[in-house]
């Protein structure tokens, strides 16, 4: 099945397929930006350069697992902060 792991615990040749035709369909839509604003809501001040790429982007989400990104504050970020796991539970 497509959802399995290989007995190894690594993805099969399948679901590898399956994953660099997932990463073409998001680069094929994607597009650059050039972010005006500088938002500063990052306790770690490199990672504003993300915030601001989303907020010039108008971006929904922010998918991550970069604790400083995932504990901004909602009522600061313009999108919602996710983990991967919690993006894809909807």
């Amino acid at each position: 099945m497509p959802g399995e792991l290989a007995a190894s615990g690594k993805i099969t040749p399948v679901q590898f397929k399956v994953l660099i035709a997932g990463i073409a369909s998001v680069v094929a839509s994607a597009s650059v930006v050039y972010p005006r604003t500088r938002l500063k809501i990052c306790r770690d001040p490199s990672d504003d350069m993300i915030v601001n790429c989303c907020f010039a982007a108008g971006a929904d989400y922010l998918v991550s697992g970069d604790r400083d990104l995932l504990e901004i504050p909602t009522s600061e970020a313009p999108f919602r902060i996710l983990t991967p796991a919690a993006f894809l539970k909807g």
